[in-house]
């Protein structure tokens, strides 16, 4: 037997009650998966699960909601024990003091964002997974494919998760905050394709994903490479920061090298700003920001746009050329002063 059919045939206890459920009628197939992937087969409803985990029912309400899930009939047999002990960890981590009262829903939002994203993303990848193999799947090998896959993606999620934990915790503990709270000096970048909405009316579905594709990828390397973050991606836009004026400026014009290199991709808008910057829940916010939303929005296509401050803070590098242009009024702006960013020649 190969590593591969060793590892297919390596399912337990739960993959097993959950074929039985579904060979007795008792389960349908995506019941069976769901109980796969949660753990546990369901057992609760939203009053069940309050009474067990001693939750205040409207309290649970607001959670659930929190994590981006719809409301469910008070009727429903939805929950499992993992819900239970998932509501009981969270209520200890509160008592702890770790996890605030009034911050709680927002951590929550703030996780399942994420997750939501990462779950599609993992779901569609099994599905092509399922739909590629060379015979049709019986609903038990299918459902024996999904117990083997899950609980690896759930390993390498958790490894991943853990390396940028420590990333992070490494740069908050050397980069001190500027007045202690979470306002840090940085740089924020955003890059957004020229004519998306365009090019996706004249683009195929399979053109339009490897389109997708090649932007979240080119955009990765480069930022990475050019020790930058990524903060999120939005469709044909990507925010990013930086803690360097340097990193940011090469991490822009390494953007506008690789698109141009890239036949799939269209060219980009870059916009550069910086200053203090509230982080909250792996997001970014204040006036920084808006600048470098603006400053993208009045680019020229495969052009960067950089701020007073950026500018200031690239006088002198040999490696950058910035070029005052005049002020420009955009949305809440009414005199901003964009230079263009280039990279020197020779």
């Amino acid at each position: 037997m190969g590593r591969g059919s060793r590892f297919l045939a390596g399912v337990g206890r739960l993959f097993n009650g959950a074929v039985v459920r579904h060979l007795a009628g008792d389960a349908p197939l995506d019941e069976a998966v769901e109980e796969i992937v949660l753990g546990a087969p369901r057992r609760y409803t939203r009053a069940g699960l309050a009474e067990a985990a001693d939750l205040d029912p409207d309290e649970g309400r607001r959670l659930w909601r929190s994590l981006g899930f719809a409301e469910v009939g008070d009727d429903e047999v939805l929950f499992t024990d993992q819900d239970v002990a998932a509501v009981r960890l969270m209520a200890g981590l509160t008592e702890a003091g770790v996890l605030e009262p009034e911050v709680r829903e927002a951590v929550a939002r703030a996780v399942a964002q994420s997750m939501s994203r990462l779950a599609e993303w993992q779901v569609g990848m099994l599905r092509r997974l399922l739909e590629g193999h060379d015979e049709d799947l019986t609903p038990v090998e299918s459902l024996q494919v999904a117990a083997a896959v899950i609980p690896a993606l759930e390993q390498l999620q958790s490894y991943v998760w853990r390396r940028h934990l420590a990333a992070t915790v490494h740069r908050v503990l050397a980069t001190p905050a500027g007045d202690g709270s979470d306002t840090w000096p940085l740089v924020v970048g955003f890059a957004d394709m020229v004519g998306f909405t365009r090019t996706t009316r004249r683009r195929s579905a399979d053109e339009l994903s490897e389109m997708i594709e090649r932007f979240g990828s080119t955009t990765t390397e480069v930022i990475a490479e050019g020790r930058g973050r990524i903060v999120k991606t939005v469709g044909d836009e990507v925010l990013f920061v930086a803690d360097a004026a340097a990193d940011a400026a090469a991490i822009a014009l390494g953007l506008q090298e690789r698109v141009r290199a890239e036949d799939a991709l269209p060219q980009l808008r870059i916009g550069l700003a910086a200053g203090p910057v509230l982080t909250r829940y792996g997001d970014v916010y204040g006036e920084v920001v808006n600048i470098a939303s603006r400053l993208t929005t009045h680019a020229r296509p495969d052009s960067v746009l950089v701020d007073d401050a950026v500018a200031a803070a690239l006088d002198g590098d040999p490696r950058f050329r910035v070029r005052a242009l005049r002020p420009v009024a955009v949305r809440g702006y009414r005199s901003l002063h964009p230079w263009l960013l280039e990279p020197t020649t020779g």
